[in-house]
């Protein structure tokens, strides 16, 4: 199993770019200019909270001096000013929430365009890449990715830049009503406060990087051993899972105490700057009234603005912070956008055109590493129409073959070529569609059997799925289950026998109605009355078409019309099942021992 180590998170990953506010808005801008007209509408709307909440306190002041006695003797009850306070609270939330639901379709729009592009890049990245990348750790990062996008586009626009907006205008405020100390005071504040936010914040950054790889981790690890339920029960290691996994939430634990001890230093610094001004602020406006140089409503109305403007400038600290998250969260999303896939269509590829369906392996070389070749100048050709077998001992390259004709991987020498065109220089999507493969270990999507087999072609009609489960010697299963076709497989098919998941996998073969097939050891895993029905089915699908077909059990392949015998990457042997017997070479012997431990099995 993969994940079964129990080392901490590795360090972060340097071919993640790191990402800055420009970077990220640029990235964002073409969301936003999209639906203009709604973040306008925004806009207006902000304004007017930001007003309606601006004019709260000078409409407070005005309340009480209205009923101060030292003022109005004669009290009469602000009605208006009342009223218009009313008004006013009303609308700095009734605002507020129509600028939230007036941009939600903007954010939500944005999310869905990225997470489908990640989604489709993924799906354009190499075999190399899935096959080293952990799915439970990219589920994690795509999940973070996009809900950085949603936080990152409502709250610089409607958060970061409305609140500095404010923090000047009450500082004009208090200029023109009381005294210029009061803005120097703010001013002052505001600008420990952020340098202190930006200072501290960017310490913590690597804690809250930490948390995160720390997250991914515990999650790939718990997605693989579920993955893997049946050989944990196997192996009868519940406890030492259960214990391996402990040791990653250990880890995750000690990542979010550090992650939580920082976020306390911050949020005291913060709360301490903000007493501090407040607390100046306060004694002079209190003096001020003792001095009667202000009066009790100034005294209100400069306590309004102060726990309004420190407020928001607060939740500016927290904004910053989760902003400095969010780039965190999307930088491993947006560094998987930025991979550039390494199988790709040449500049000039054009659609692989099928007239014959002839498959040419021209000096063909290979190897997953560089220290370790896997083929070796293979050469070889299969005819139209034909039925070819690729046999060999375990690890000599025959699923390889499969993969090369399929382009999951770039040669590292020569040419494979359908009908003279050489698949390098034709489109994935013309050479895929192309060719249909079943392979040794089908896994089936988690839905129902009618609906595995309509994948080979999603628009194929009803009559085309009934011939395809016909053909494919399903009928006969499927009529014995209590719901039939409908009947749901399970998580990558674990709810059907190997059999049968082969025969859903042929039955897709047929609907996508490809020229060229190949079995890449369909029967590997079978038992021998399965394997008589997947033979049948085999044969039946392969009438008419370029076949390949690899194969570890040398029984299955007597009928090919030619066989090829593959040894540590060279072609060592080709022709009839019987030509290669009377040759006496490695074929002969493979199949003498193929024989012997049928006999040995059957006794």
């Amino acid at each position: 199993m993969r994940g079964m180590s129990k080392e901490p998170a590795p360090p972060r990953d340097p071919s993640v770019p790191k990402l800055n506010l420009s970077q990220v808005w640029g990235y964002l801008w073409p969301y936003l200019w999209e639906y203009r007209g709604r973040v306008f509408l925004a806009i207006l709307a902000l304004l007017a909270a930001k007003g309606a909440t601006l004019a709260m306190p000078w409409a407070l002041k005005h309340i009480i001096d209205g009923v101060d006695r030292n003022l109005q003797p004669e009290l009469v009850l602000p009605v208006a000013f009342l009223l218009f306070y009313g008004f006013l609270r009303f609308g700095g939330v009734f605002f507020g929430e129509l600028r939230d639901a007036i941009f939600s379709r903007v954010t939500e729009r944005a999310m869905r365009r990225i997470g489908l592009r990640v989604f489709e890049h993924l799906h354009q990245l190499e075999l190399n890449f899935h096959l080293s990348r952990q799915t439970g750790g990219i589920s994690r990062d795509i999940e973070r990715g996009t809900n950085g996008i949603s936080f990152l586009m409502r709250f610089m626009m409607f958060n970061i830049v409305p609140t500095l907006f404010e923090i000047l205008m009450v500082a004009i405020i208090f200029t023109v009503a009381f005294s210029a100390w009061y803005a120097l005071i703010i001013l002052i504040a505001v600008l420990f406060y952020i340098g202190f936010t930006v200072a501290v914040t960017e310490w913590r950054t690597r804690f809250v990087r930490a948390a995160n790889q720390a997250d991914s981790s515990t999650n790939t690890r718990a997605v693989d051993s579920l993955l893997n339920y049946e050989t944990v029960k196997y192996f009868n290691n519940e406890t030492y899972e259960a214990r391996t996994y402990d040791d990653f939430l250990a880890n995750w634990e000690t990542a979010k105490l550090k992650n939580r001890m920082t976020l306390l230093a911050l949020n005291s610094g913060q709360a301490l700057i903000i007493a501090l001004a407040m607390t100046a602020m306060m004694f002079m406006a209190a003096q001020a009234v003792i001095d009667r140089e202000m009066t009790l409503g100034d005294l209100a109305m400069i306590n309004a603005y102060l726990i309004q403007l420190f407020i928001p400038l607060n939740f500016l600290g927290f904004v910053y912070r989760e902003i400095r998250r969010a780039l965190t969260d999307l930088e491993n999303m947006l560094g998987l956008l930025s991979r550039e896939p390494k199988i790709k269509n040449a500049a000039d590829a054009k659609p692989l055109n099928v007239r014959e369906g002839r498959i040419d392996f021209d000096q063909v070389s290979f190897g997953y590493h560089t220290e370790r070749p896997i083929l070796k100048n293979l050469s070889f050709s299969v005819e139209p129409g034909q039925r070819v077998a690729i046999v060999g001992a375990s690890g000599g390259g025959k699923s390889t073959i499969a993969r090369l004709l399929y382009r999951f991987y770039d040669l590292d020498g020569g040419d494979i070529r359908i009908d003279g065109q050489s698949i390098s220089q034709v489109t994935l999507d013309s050479l895929r569609r192309a060719i249909a493969v079943v392979p040794q270990d089908t896994v089936l999507f988690n839905t129902s059997i009618r609906e595995n087999i309509a994948y080979g072609r999603p628009s194929a009609s009803e009559a085309d799925i009934e011939r395809a489960i016909r053909m494919a010697h399903l009928k006969e299963f499927i009529d014995s289950l209590p719901q039939g076709d409908k009947t749901v497989v399970g998580e990558r098919g674990l709810k059907v026998s190997g059999g049968e998941k082969q025969r859903i996998a042929i039955a897709r073969v047929l609907l996508k109605d490809a020229p060229i097939l190949v079995f890449d050891e369909a029967t590997s895993a079978l038992d021998s009355n399965a394997e008589a029905a997947i033979l049948s089915a085999m044969r039946t699908v392969s009438a008419g078409h370029t076949s390949l077909v690899i194969a570890h059990r040398l029984s299955t392949v007597v009928d090919a019309d030619r066989i090829l015998v593959l040894d540590e990457g060279h072609l060592v042997e080709q022709g009839s099942h019987n030509d290669l017997l009377q040759q006496g070479g490695r074929y002969a012997q493979l199949w003498r021992l193929q024989q012997d431990s049928a006999g040995e099995a059957k006794n």
